[in-house]
């Protein structure tokens, strides 16, 4: 029996080539697009008409040719997913694991912690933990959080300690002293890094964090685990930090990149 033709998928895909290269301009004509996507002039033609029929696009004769409509944007309205820094994040957080071993965690402001969107734990042989996706850290606490409340902006960092202090579960000590938390956030910044309160469980292993930066706010922050026992502090600072840092670097860039 032969399968029947997939007229439909090839439709389907020839209308969304279409209408994301008329995403790409103010007006296109016929010509610009049949050029841009190397579809027939004639299929254009017929794809644009339904396209217009639909509310996505118009047909503009004063400028010549043809734009995307309002409707384009319920397209996206189901749309929940990562921020773009997270996705540019994930391939660099791959390659690192996949040479050093040790596990990354990508994490994103949320109100008043930081939860961790991408964790390369499944990938690392040594990880001291089995899962953290959507895990809720700490700003004071976690080496994730405290990456992200030492180097952000100073108005935000005011607003973050104003929220956490009304909080119903305030933190303990460091909250209450607010000098002594601005100062610890002041020698994360100096030093270039954060890490994980000693305190913290479990206490096998640690964290050093560093914020990814972009347009003069913390897009986001990412740190890496490791076990105490198996990395000299001395060591984990001079081979860790930099290689660290590189990273935040490149994940901002290709997060302007894709922006």
């Amino acid at each position: 029996m032969t399968p029947p033709r997939p007229l439909k998928v090839e439709a389907a895909a020839r209308t969304l080539v279409l209408l994301e290269e008329l995403n790409r301009h103010r007006v296109a004509s016929i010509l610009l697009l049949h050029r841009a996507t190397g579809l027939p002039k004639s299929t254009i033609v017929r794809l644009m008409k339904s396209l217009c029929a639909m509310g996505y696009a118009v047909n503009d004769r004063r400028q010549g040719g043809y734009a995307v409509a309002s409707r384009v944007k319920s397209l996206s309205n189901g749309f929940h997913g990562d921020p773009l820094v997270v996705e540019a994040a994930r391939p660099w957080a791959l390659a690192f694991t996949a040479q050093y071993h040790w596990p990354l965690a990508i994490g994103v402001l949320d109100v008043t912690s930081v939860m961790v969107r991408f964790s390369t734990i499944p990938d690392s042989p040594v990880s001291p933990f089995h899962g953290t996706i959507n895990m809720h850290l700490s700003l004071l606490r976690r080496a994730l959080g405290r990456a992200y409340l030492a180097f952000c902006p100073a108005e935000e960092r005011s607003m973050l300690l104003d929220l956490l202090a009304r909080s119903k579960e305030p933190e303990d000590g460091l909250i209450v002293d607010r000098k002594r938390t601005l100062s610890l956030l002041s020698s994360i910044r100096k030093q270039g890094f954060a890490e994980r309160d000693p305190t913290v469980e479990p206490r096998s292993s640690g964290t050093i964090a560093v914020p990814i930066l972009g347009n003069g706010k913390v897009l986001a922050t990412v740190g890496m685990s490791y076990f105490i026992s198996a990395i000299d502090r001395q060591d984990l600072i001079k081979r860790y930090v930099p290689l660290m840092q590189n990273l935040a670097d490149s994940v901002a860039a290709s997060a302007e990149a894709l922006r």
